[in-house]
């Protein structure tokens, strides 16, 4: 019989991180409360207090099982939340357009945040594997695991319900990976509540952080053959990622469930 006390653990300290830090962040709302307010795709306004508090959460979940894992989430939630913050109003989406912007002399908060979480992901991914391929292909799963979960944060509820998705099955093994799948998901499901609600938004912040905790849940879980798997299909989907978002922005899914 398998013993869950430790995923357990993981996914209850990361709510609970969580949730301490969104009563922290609505209470002192940091730089006024008109920083931390946006307009939805409905043209309501949500907060992005999700954003920093699962971040912060998933990173101490994830540092407490590889240090590696923890610098890997806190670097993509930084650079999500430069982001956020550089970035706000700024109608350019996908790698190609803001690719575009840097071949023109311009750099884009999204470019600085493409090339700042890829450089994580391959510091990250050289840390927890030993071959240099192996590193490589790590560096790709988290980096691209970071990205894949912001491109289907478009409608409420969508990215954190994709991190508890993925997440699943990495509970099914034992080890590390399975400890930060559980952080990245015990995060997750303590703002998919507010999120669903449109009263929070995960935001860049919150949407790479998760994303990059269930990507070093990837590594530390899988051999070769299977980082290989996932980097391909994390590059396929950042090759599509306008496919990608459409599928998630598909409103019918708002009635399933």
């Amino acid at each position: 019989m398998i013993d869950r006390a430790r995923e357990t653990g993981s996914f209850g300290l990361a709510a609970a991180l969580t949730r301490a830090g969104l009563t922290a962040l609505r209470a002192t709302a940091p730089g006024g409360r008109a920083r931390w307010e946006r307009t939805n795709h409905a043209g309501r306004p949500v907060a992005l207090y999700a954003g920093p508090a699962s971040a912060l959460a998933a990173a101490v979940g994830a540092g407490r099982v590889r240090p590696a894992a923890g610098f890997a989430v806190l670097a993509a939630g930084a650079c999500g939340a430069y982001d956020d913050v550089a970035g706000a109003g700024d109608p350019r989406r996908g790698f190609r357009a803001h690719l575009g912007a840097l071949r023109e002399g311009e750099v884009t908060s999204g470019a600085v945040k493409l090339f700042g979480i890829s450089a994580a992901g391959l510091v990250a991914g050289a840390l927890l594997k030993e071959r240099a391929l192996d590193k490589v292909l790590a560096g790709v799963v988290i980096a691209g695991t970071a990205h894949l979960v912001n491109l289907v944060d478009v409608r409420p509820g969508r990215a954190a319900a994709a991190v508890l998705a993925l997440g699943a099955p990495g509970l099914l093994r034992e080890g590390p990976g399975a400890r930060c799948a559980a952080a990245a998901m015990g995060a997750a499901a303590a703002v998919l509540p507010d999120d669903l609600g449109g009263r929070e938004m995960l935001g860049d912040t919150g949407a790479h952080a998760l994303g990059a905790a269930l990507g070093t849940a990837i590594a530390l879980s899988r051999g070769r053959a299977g980082l290989a798997a996932h980097a391909a299909a994390l590059v396929a989907a950042a090759a599509y990622g306008d496919r990608v978002s459409a599928v998630a922005r598909w409103e019918r899914w708002e009635g399933i469930g």
